[in-house]
């Protein structure tokens, strides 16, 4: 809830759950077949019971993503965990059991059944419990932090920051209470560090990680103001209801430690989801660099003999979660281009352009150079497109909700690109587009806009 999963974390601890599956499997012959059990009718070999392990695998791999078991768990509880690990072995047993009367070249011991599913639900759990001792071990000693900022300070804010502190091992740290009632210069111990109308300041000035909202009843006049400035921040927020009024269809329940809270702005690309959408990435990307390098080789040639070095051109946009990072394009215009101009979009025949840079641009291949960005992990194949940090300061200021486009990374191309909304086009629409992206994200969605972008191109590329 409170950061996304490292995904090398979230990646062992999706192929140590397949090794336990795999081994319970064989495990589960061994048990029955070599340790005194009766066969009347005859041991079987091994080779017969390795082959059902092509269906098994990818079997549980899709129940335990779709159990939400790769997803953030920070808060959650265990009960919930082991529920979850049980109730997807037990559908993945019926499955396996219900597919084996199709499998008419070999009868599978049902005795090999139940131990399999014995040992995957107890293997699973007991791997569970395992990872969630050694982090916690590591938070309670003051690693894997996440530092959180509470608005309120009454009754709620109260009982967050207590259970926040008596919970060391959830490795979550209170950097201070955000409140406009200047009678506390403490709650629970926390300082009071600002006012509500200072909220965007502190955000921009802390390393927040999760705003948690736990206002006591005379400051929900506050609500919508407070809301106002969280649509410009790229923090995770979650309230502490009684004001469930405010449940929107996106947001997400959960419980921390016996509080219900209700997350408001989190991102869809945490756990196995940002796992399986980098892997996307590399795969996509790597193998267009390999097939569209010649011809990157010789645009990078054009440019140099036309109109000389830089043949690149470096420019600082913002992605995830506001980092601003340096993204690649081919140089398509008269070296300082902006110098009189300032940061301003391309336009129809704009006069900046040299005439190989307006081929380029006509054909979208200056863009061919992000796929490095894509490889190097500061962009997606997919996403919104990504803004230079001056106009985004602007942006946000004109448009409620415009910094959710920063909850995922920023894409080569995106939901809006495809449809027109590109450059000095509504940013209204593109917004509108870019949510409905985030909201509905898939690979599907993705490889769709990819073969849309593909067979229409950008639109609007001067």
């Amino acid at each position: 809830m409170l950061k996304r999963h490292s995904e090398i974390l979230v990646s062992l601890a999706f192929a140590a759950d397949l090794l336990l599956v795999g081994a319970a499997w064989l495990l589960a012959y061994f048990v029955r077949f070599h340790s005194g059990f009766e066969a009347p009718r005859g041991v079987p070999g091994v080779q017969p019971y390795l082959q059902p392990l092509v269906v098994i695998l990818p079997l549980f791999a899709w129940l335990l993503r779709a159990r939400g078991l790769y997803e953030a768990r920070r808060t959650a509880s265990l009960q919930g965990e082991v529920a979850a690990i049980w109730g997807a072995t037990t559908v993945g047993v019926l499955l396996v059991t219900a597919a084996s009367f199709f499998w008419r070249s070999f009868e599978y011991s049902r005795g090999v059944v139940l131990f399999f599913y014995a040992f995957t639900g107890v293997g699973l759990t007991l791997f569970r419990i395992s990872l969630r001792a050694g982090l916690r071990s590591l938070r309670r000693h003051g690693h894997n932090l996440r530092h959180v900022l509470v608005l309120g300070a009454g009754r709620l804010a109260e009982e967050v920051i207590d259970r926040i502190h008596g919970r060391a091992e959830l490795g979550l740290r209170v950097a201070g209470v955000v409140t406009d009632d200047r009678s506390h210069l403490h709650v629970r111990g926390a300082p009071v560090i600002a006012g509500y109308s200072e909220l965007g300041a502190v955000l921009a000035a802390r390393a927040v990680d999760q705003v948690i909202m736990a206002l006591p009843q005379e400051d929900t006049g506050q609500l919508e103001k407070i809301l106002a400035e969280l649509d410009e921040q790229t923090v995770n927020v979650s309230l502490v209801p009684d004001l469930l009024a405010f449940l929107t269809v996106g947001s997400v329940a959960e419980e921390f430690d016996g509080l219900p809270m209700i997350g408001l702005r989190q991102s869809p690309l945490v756990g196995w989801a940002a796992v399986r959408k980098r892997a996307f990435d590399l795969g996509v990307a790597g193998a267009a660099l390999l097939v569209t390098w010649p011809l990157l080789a010789i645009a990078v040639a054009g440019i140099r003999l036309s109109a000389g070095a830089p043949v690149f051109y470096v420019q600082e946009r913002m992605g995830l979660d506001g980092r601003v990072f340096r993204m690649l394009k081919l140089r398509t215009m008269t070296r300082d281009a902006e110098q009189q101009s300032g940061p301003i979009w391309a336009q129809a025949h704009d006069p900046r352009r040299t005439r190989l840079g307006a081929f380029l641009r006509a054909l979208n291949l200056d863009e061919l150079p992000q796929l490095w960005n894509v490889f190097r992990g500061d962009m997606s194949l997919v996403g919104p497109r990504p803004e230079r940090p001056e106009l985004i300061e602007e942006f946000r200021q004109q448009i409620p909700g415009y910094m959710a486009r920063l909850h995922v990374k920023a894409g080569v191309t995106g939901w809006a690109q495809v449809h027109g909304w590109r450059g000095n086009t509504s940013l209204h629409e593109r917004i509108e587009h870019d949510l409905y992206y985030i909201q509905n994200w898939s690979l599907a969605l993705d490889l769709r806009i990819l073969v849309m972008t593909l067979w229409r191109g950008f639109r609007n590329a001067y």
